[in-house]
């Protein structure tokens, strides 16, 4: 991936949240290669993800803890020096956040404050902190694409969940001045996601196993759909750019300019798979989902100069192959 500086992230301390993640995964790999020294802060292990298959996790330093506990973090910072944190854990799944908020509000607002305010104590180490939030942060909307001047309208506890870790990022930057940026993606595909919920992923195993892929909605909702690869360049570009004072404080937004409906998304899937006879199953039976969300990226384009490098055919075919890797090696 190009950067600013082919040398910048080299030697940089990094804590990276939600390492076992699938953006998180490919953030490590890409950040090992450009030399940097990666921390990841680690709950759970999984030993299915990308960070373990690929033995990435034996090159970098995990810390124990959860964003709920800002000991661990607090510790992660200034044991490890850190000077970039690239903020990603999050409860990331909207049916589980539906069902059970209180666990979601606790990871992703209490984990985002804590995360900052550990930050804000070692401003002396840290430079940069880039905050993942998402298109969910914006709410429902008649106007569409979402642009960064919008309001943060979440109704539902994901939405909401993402309003606040955006909101309380901004506060941080305007408040004490941290060097902290927002990136708002909207839905993310690409190899090492294993929430089967998500429509690639799912189709993707349904497709490979011969059996009809389920939708959940009436197939006709509008989504952003981007490429893993694409949003870590974009995470790395908005890092690179952190200090700037027209980039410090700011949002941006980082999608495709063209979205998809979930039926054309099946249906691209199926062409590639050689599976165009596998009608999918509608349940049509989704909750506490917006029914049409998409971005417009022109900001990040004119102030990062951001564009996707991805076509929707070329990542979902690399995605496609590293699930056919994954199933292959798992039996």
């Amino acid at each position: 991936m190009e950067n600013m500086e082919l040398n910048f992230w080299q030697d940089k301390r990094i804590l990276v949240t939600g390492a076992t993640g699938i953006v998180g995964s490919w953030l490590v790999k890409e950040l090992l290669g450009l030399g940097a020294y990666v921390v990841a802060l680690m709950r759970d292990a999984d030993p299915q993800s990308e960070l373990f298959r690929s033995g990435d996790l034996n090159r970098i330093h995990v810390v124990n803890g959860q964003l709920e506990d800002f000991a661990a973090l607090e510790r992660a910072v200034n044991k490890h020096e850190v000077d970039t944190v690239f903020h990603l854990g999050a409860q990331a799944i909207v049916g589980t956040a539906l069902r059970y908020p209180l666990a979601t509000f606790e990871a992703n607002i209490r984990g985002t404050f804590n995360l900052l305010e550990a930050c804000r104590q070692h401003a002396d180490l840290v430079r940069r902190v880039v905050v993942a939030s998402s298109d969910k942060a914006y709410g429902e909307s008649t106007s569409l694409p979402y642009t960064e001047e919008m309001s943060l309208n979440g109704r539902y506890p994901y939405e909401v969940s993402k309003s606040c870790t955006d909101l309380i990022a901004q506060s941080y930057f305007h408040t004490y001045r941290l060097a902290v940026t927002v990136a708002r993606c909207g839905n993310i595909y690409g190899g090492g996601d294993l929430n089967w919920s998500r429509i690639v992923p799912g189709t993707i195993r349904s497709l490979a196993c011969r059996e009809h892929p389920v939708i959940r909605s009436d197939g006709t909702y509008l989504r952003d759909y981007i490429y893993v690869k694409d949003v870590v360049r974009a995470y790395l570009y908005l890092a690179e750019r952190a200090g700037q004072e027209n980039v410090k404080g700011e949002a941006f937004n980082f999608g495709p300019e063209k979205p998809y409906s979930v039926l054309e998304i099946v249906d691209v899937l199926k062409r590639l798979m050689g599976c165009e006879n596998m009608a999918p199953e509608i349940l049509n039976n989704a909750q506490g989902e917006i029914k049409n969300q998409y971005l417009s990226s022109a900001k990040a384009e004119q102030m990062l100069g951001w564009k996707p490098e991805y076509t929707l055919e070329a990542g979902l075919q690399e995605t496609i192959n590293w699930y056919r890797r994954f199933f292959t090696e798992a039996g």
